[in-house]
């Protein structure tokens, strides 16, 4: 077993007070890293009460058995909403009938309890929010930035939506000034969404520079693209902070990438994928401004530097975020986040940091303290595991059972949700 720290014990878990929810008999991953010995884990309402070596009452008990507790999985990087199927407001209905309750419920079935959609309409990805939230519609807790704020016929609307102009208004901000990109992001920030996506590229160099060709196998065609200038990127950034909200930034390239730290981003959605990571001090001044870095593999794996930038980064010590870049068509919503986090492994790092990136590294990026971690007065979001994903990050596929909020969203033991 691994053998790193111990949890503390509280007081309050000696007492005789029963819990709303013990787990008990388990082995735990907190985050951040295993700790020694078997614990029971008790739950009070939606929060986390106590870990304690020691047995604990509980109204409602779950015996763990000798398996692994962890905190519930978080993908930063999703797009829900089906890009394919929808051209219409008839079509989009019908995918909210239809496709978003079992897609929702895909994620909690493979242990996802958090996702982050970073390019989906607002008015439609902020309604399935709150219907979640008030507990009408099944699914993960669901985090939000509206549509991706790109530059006048940039990625994704020159590219992804070049035939269907309905979707391309509502998916994507398009902007071609400081003024307009301030006035969008203010508009997001006024709309409650809970951070900000610019796309700095599709890759590309500027206005002037050498072409660069869009091309994504799972999309026909190629397609010219310019960087989002600078100004209107810096303009962006700063407005979402003025707003309280984290900004990330799609950047593929490194001088891209560079150029986003610099303007201030908070988090770099994909990285550096279409080419070596050769700039270092780029890498040292993500670790200075406290960037974080999602990899998207299961998207950007077909790129022959993605794994090898990734395993430079995390070697330094900068944040990863683990994020799929799921999107309707390929895969399955849920199991992608875990091939996600396979993905990561198999680039270098090890289970326990790809299992921080899909936990306690992404609530940091998410701006969730309150998620990611299993300790008190954390949200009671938890993984029952039936072996140890710190030795076998394939292990994550063996669930029992999953706790979203403080109740029972999955049981695999009995073969009821």
């Amino acid at each position: 077993m691994p053998n790193e720290t111990e949890a503390p014990t509280s007081a309050e878990a000696r007492g005789p007070e029963a819990y709303d929810l013990v787990i008990s008999r388990a082995y735990v991953f907190d985050g951040r890293k295993a700790l020694t010995g078997l614990y029971d884990i008790a739950i009070n309402g939606s929060e986390i009460a106590c870990l304690s070596a020691e047995r604990l009452s509980g109204r409602q008990e779950v015996d763990a058995a000798g398996g692994w507790v962890m905190p519930g999985l978080i993908d930063t990087h999703i797009h829900f909403y089906d890009v394919h199927a929808i051209s219409d407001p008839d079509s989009m209905r019908a995918f909210e009938e239809n496709e978003l309750p079992g897609k929702l419920g895909s994620f909690l079935d493979h242990g996802v309890t958090t996702i982050k959609s970073v390019g989906d309409p607002a008015g439609a990805i902020l309604h399935t929010r709150a219907q979640i939230a008030a507990g009408t519609l099944r699914g993960p807790r669901l985090l939000a930035t509206g549509p991706g704020i790109t530059g006048r016929d940039g990625h994704p609307a020159a590219t992804v939506f070049s035939n269907n102009p309905w979707a391309r208004e509502r998916w994507t901000g398009e902007v071609d000034s400081v003024q307009q990109i301030r006035d969008l992001v203010h508009h997001l920030a006024d709309l409650k969404v809970d951070a900000i996506k610019l796309l700095s590229e599709g890759a590309c160099t500027h206005a002037g520079g050498p072409k660069y060709l869009w091309q994504n196998p799972a999309f026909p065609g190629n397609v010219e693209l310019e960087r989002l200038p600078v100004d209107l990127l810096r303009a962006g950034i700063e407005t979402g902070h003025d707003r309280g909200l984290r900004v990330t930034v799609h950047t593929t390239q490194q001088a891209a990438a560079r150029e986003a730290v610099e303007a201030g981003a908070d988090g770099l959605e994909h990285g550096v994928t279409v080419e070596p990571l050769t700039d270092h001090s780029l890498i040292d001044l993500m670790l200075e401004r406290g960037v974080s870095y999602t990899p998207t593999l299961w998207i950007d794996d077909a790129h022959p530097d993605a794994r090898g930038n990734l395993k430079k980064v995390a070697e330094a010590g900068v944040s990863i975020a683990l994020g799929s870049d799921t999107f309707s068509g390929p895969g399955l919503f849920g199991a992608n986040t875990l091939e996600e986090a396979e993905l990561m492994v198999a680039a270098g790092m090890t289970p326990t940091q790809a299992l921080a990136a899909g936990t306690s590294g992404a609530s940091r990026q998410c701006v969730r303290p309150d998620l990611g971690t299993v300790a008190p007065g954390k949200r009671a979001d938890l993984l029952v595991m039936n072996a140890d994903p710190t030795a076998d990050i394939g292990n994550l596929r063996d669930l029992s059972m999953v706790i979203l909020n403080g109740r029972l969203a999955v049981d695999r033991r009995i073969g009821l949700r």
